[in-house]
C-alpha cells in the first residue's frame, strides 16, 4: 500500500442495507482524519462469501459480518482469535499483511460491546447473578460477557430447550456452567438478579415485558438488575420500557452496537475509537423515522 491510497472496510450480510455499521465506522473515520478510508455495506449470501474473501484485493483492511456469516467465516480463515473460537462466532475479520502474502484473522467484538454496555449500568458493581433469554448466537457471546464480568452461572431462559445445542457446546468451551430453563413470562426471577440480557429478537420478549408491568401495577418490587436489551428497533423496547416503567436501569442496545463497533474500528485502524462522534452519529440515525437494525 502507498502513502495516500485507499483503504476499505465493509459489512457483509444478507439482507444488509438496513444496517448501521457504515453510519459508525464512517463517523469513526471522519473524526480520526482518515480520509483515505472508506466503509460500506454489501449483500452477500452464505453462499457467496467464500469467493467474495477470495476476490479482495490488498486495498481491504477487515470486514464486520452479520449473522449466519459469523459462522460461515470461520473454515475460510488462517486464524482465529480465542475469545472468537470458544464463543464460536467471528463478526470481524482482520487483513495483515505477512511479506507478500496476507493473513486473515477473525475475531470477535460483541463481547467487548456487550461487556462495555452493561458496564454503563452498573458501574463498578460485580455481576454474582445473570439471566440471559434467548439462546442464539448472541448469548453466546453474552455468556462469554457474564463471564468476564463474573458470573459463569447465569440462568438462560428459552422457548424451547430443543433448540439450545448450539448453546451448550459454547458454554463448555468457555467453561461456564449455564443453567437452562423454559421461559416462563411470569416468572419473577428475572426481577431478582444483578443483570438480564434479553437477545430475543424483536417483540418476542414482549410477553416478558407484560408480567412484569403487571406485576409492577400490582405492587411488586422493582427488579434490581440492569437490563440490556439488544434490540432497538423499536427504540425502546416494550421490555424496556417496563423495565424503566418500573423503576431500574436500562442499557439500550444501540450501546453494545456502538461499542463493539469501536472495537473494530480500533483493530482495522490501529486507532482508538473516537466513541463520542460515533454515539452522536448513531444517535443522529437512530431519530424517530429513520430507526434501522
Amino acid at each position: 500500500m502507498t502513502v495516500g491510497a485507499v483503504r476499505r472496510a465493509a459489512v457483509l450480510g444478507h439482507p444488509v442495507a438496513h444496517s448501521l455499521s457504515p453510519v459508525l465506522h464512517s463517523a469513526a473515520y471522519r473524526a480520526l482524519g482518515l480520509d483515505g478510508w472508506e466503509y460500506t455495506a454489501i449483500d452477500v449470501t452464505e453462499e457467496q462469501v467464500a469467493g467474495f474473501v477470495e476476490g479482495l484485493d490488498e486495498s481491504w483492511a477487515g470486514l464486520s459480518l452479520t449473522m449466519p456469516l459469523k459462522q460461515v467465516v470461520l473454515p475460510l480463515l488462517d486464524h482465529v482469535e480465542p475469545l472468537a473460537g470458544v464463543v464460536g462466532a467471528v463478526n470481524t475479520v482482520l487483513f495483515q499483511p505477512t511479506g507478500s502474502a496476507r493473513t486473515l484473522v477473525g475475531a470477535n467484538t460483541d463481547v467487548h460491546g456487550l461487556v462495555a454496555a452493561l458496564r454503563e449500568g452498573l458501574g463498578d458493581r460485580p455481576v454474582g447473578s445473570a439471566v440471559v433469554l434467548g439462546a442464539g448466537a448472541t448469548a453466546a457471546s453474552t455468556l462469554a460477557a457474564l463471564a468476564e464480568l463474573g458470573c459463569t452461572t447465569p440462568t438462560v431462559l428459552v422457548r424451547s430447550l430443543g433448540r439450545t445445542g448450539g448453546l451448550q457446546r459454547a458454554a463448555h468451551r468457555m467453561g461456564v456452567a449455564p443453567r437452562f430453563a423454559v421461559l416462563d413470562p411470569a416468572s419473577p426471577l428475572v426481577a431478582q438478579v444483578d443483570v438480564v440480557v434479553s437477545t430475543l429478537p424483536s417483540g418476542a420478549a414482549d410477553p416478558v415485558a407484560d408480567a412484569l408491568a403487571a406485576r409492577t401495577a400490582a405492587g411488586a418490587p422493582a427488579p434490581r438488575g440492569v437490563l440490556l436489551d439488544v434490540v432497538y428497533d423499536p427504540r425502546p423496547t416494550a421490555l424496556s420500557r417496563a423495565w424503566a416503567q418500573a423503576g431500574a436501569t436500562v442499557v439500550g442496545g444501540e450501546r453494545m452496537l456502538l461499542h463493539q463497533a469501536a472495537e473494530q474500528v480500533r483493530l482495522m485502524t490501529g486507532q482508538v475509537a473516537p466513541l463520542t462522534a460515533m454515539a452522536e452519529a448513531l444517535e443522529a440515525a437512530l431519530a424517530p423515522s429513520t430507526a434501522r437494525t
